[in-house]
């Protein structure tokens, strides 16, 4: 994955674990079933879930392919992937794996899955495109796959405000860690798809308001998010200032919702 890149997104998701399945961060859950939901996935079918977080994707998929199928899941956030055992193991969906890798070094035969899914990863990879290629390789012929990323505006209004209270007391950290503003536009997507090998992929999009029905809310989805890489390295008054002016904001704002918009890029590999 470029091992600095695979370094910060495992130490952020790691840290998020604590706060990643918090009812404020449902949007996981949303955008994981509904990026399933769009492939036509078979009972019996091998899928794999590269950076799978905490299952989001691979749980829902589970149940599509039904006990006869199988889903790997893969991440690099060890924390993570306990969550998303411990979910399999309530649900009852023993077709599950989940183990600790990374999208560049993924140790599977070409053409050994029904569909290959990466929801909310893709931006980690220094080298986009090398991921798109290293997971269309696995894709069976007829197979398909799936990407999804963040659209414009991710968790604006209050996105902004967060990186602003950052360079208040931290300006050497702000926006160290945004990669996904890179492909939330579906031309960049494209280009990206492309240069990874896959011709035919269609790009949808979905515009989303996610309700902040609190103003803790906010500060619970930066601490169960990518955000938390940046909160991580703040000493305790630091911390402090910024949870307070994040909170004010959403307060003296009254904010409401956030933007979560999205960006589905779907495939089907020639038979």
């Amino acid at each position: 994955m470029g091992n600095d890149a695979q370094r910060r997104a495992a130490f952020a998701y790691n840290a998020a674990a604590d706060f990643y399945d918090a009812s404020p961060l449902g949007f996981w859950n949303y955008f994981g079933r509904k990026t399933i939901e769009r492939l036509s996935l078979q009972n019996g079918s091998p899928v794999i879930d590269v950076c799978c977080g905490a299952g989001a994707s691979a749980l829902p998929a589970a149940e599509f392919v039904g006990p006869e199928g199988k889903v790997i899941g893969v991440d690099v956030a060890q924390s993570l992937l306990e969550l998303a055992r411990a979910k399999a193991a309530q649900r009852r969906l023993g077709n599950t794996r989940f183990e600790l890798g990374d999208l560049l070094s993924l140790r599977f035969p070409n053409e050994s899955f029904d569909a290959a899914v990466c929801v909310f990863g893709i931006f980690f990879v220094p080298d986009m495109a090398m991921a798109v290629r290293e997971l269309w390789r696995l894709v069976r012929r007829g197979g398909q796959l799936a990407v999804t990323t963040w659209g414009p505006n991710l968790f604006e209004p209050a996105n902004e405000a967060f990186w602003r209270s950052i360079k208040d007391v931290r300006p050497d950290l702000y926006k160290g860690f945004n990669p996904w503003d890179q492909i939330n536009d579906p031309a960049s997507l494209m280009t990206i798809m492309r240069e990874g090998g896959v011709e035919s992929a269609k790009i949808a999009e979905e515009n989303r308001l996610h309700p902040i029905s609190s103003v803790e809310d906010w500060w619970t989805i930066v601490l169960g998010s990518g955000y938390r890489g940046t909160i991580e390295q703040l000493n305790p008054s630091e911390r402090e200032k910024v949870k307070d002016a994040n909170l004010s904001f959403i307060r003296d704002e009254k904010v409401s919702a956030i933007e979560t918009n999205v960006l589905y890029a779907l495939a089907t590999k020639p038979g």
